[in-house]
């Protein structure tokens, strides 16, 4: 079987750093899904305003090299201890696939680009690719009484994040709440832990360097990056 985007994700995170390790954990980072020119009709999303939700298949199209082995090594164990590659949700998989569940803002119907839709909380970088795109029902896709694994045993806490006020006056109230809820997700490496070390990643336009220490997350410096 041979696939073909169907559309492509726009958000503000352009680099792989950055971004949130599952859908959901960013609950207001935006995104918009445009659709490829032969899908730009209404019809194609008509009854989509009645979800909240909907699945996103994917494509990690900006991993550089093939996985090596069928094992992983997943951030919530610390990035040191090892897991089958279908046993985790890895971005090195044999067919490069992901699957997210994202809110649904709006659909917007334009004179341009047809139908966009507007979601939050997405794990996509800008420019991803989109195969499918399938709303989701409780019936068939809530199970909260469900194991999940070596995720039950291993708690995450998020970082505080601190954002001096010179640097929150250059976002908008609803990209500062994005960009807090984006670090606070912990960029970095899982093995990587330097206080001293300044870190930087994109965000709606700007390069932001921060630093951890002690669990606290502090932005230094916002600037913007090259066009």
């Amino acid at each position: 079987m041979t696939i073909e985007p169907i559309a492509v994700f726009h958000s503000p995170l352009t680099s792989k750093f950055g971004i949130p390790r599952q859908s959901g954990l960013a609950t207001d980072l935006p995104g918009h899904i445009v659709f490829e020119p032969a899908y730009r009709r209404e019809e194609a999303v008509r009854g989509l305003e009645q979800f909240d939700y909907v699945w996103l298949i994917w494509e990690f199209s900006a991993n550089s090299h093939e996985p090596q082995g069928l094992t992983v090594r997943p951030p919530r164990l610390g990035g040191n201890e090892r897991v089958g590659v279908f046993a985790s949700r890895s971005p090195f998989r044999p067919n490069r696939l992901g699957l997210s569940c994202v809110y649904i803002n709006k659909v917007e119907m334009t004179k341009e680009q047809g139908p966009v839709i507007h979601v939050t909380g997405a794990d996509l970088m800008d420019g991803t690719p989109i195969y499918d795109i399938k709303p989701y029902v409780t019936y068939a896709d809530c199970h909260p009484e469900a194991r999940s694994g070596f995720v039950d045993s291993h708690d995450w806490h998020p970082l505080q994040v601190e954002i001096p006020a010179q640097v929150a006056t250059l976002f908008s109230p609803d990209e500062l709440q994005a960009l807090r809820q984006v670090l606070a997700q912990d960029p970095r490496p899982r093995y990587q832990d330097e206080p001293q070390r300044i870190y930087g990643m994109p965000f709606a336009g700007r390069d932001i360097r921060f630093q951890v220490t002690n669990g606290v997350l502090t932005v230094v410096e916002a600037k913007m990056t090259s066009p």
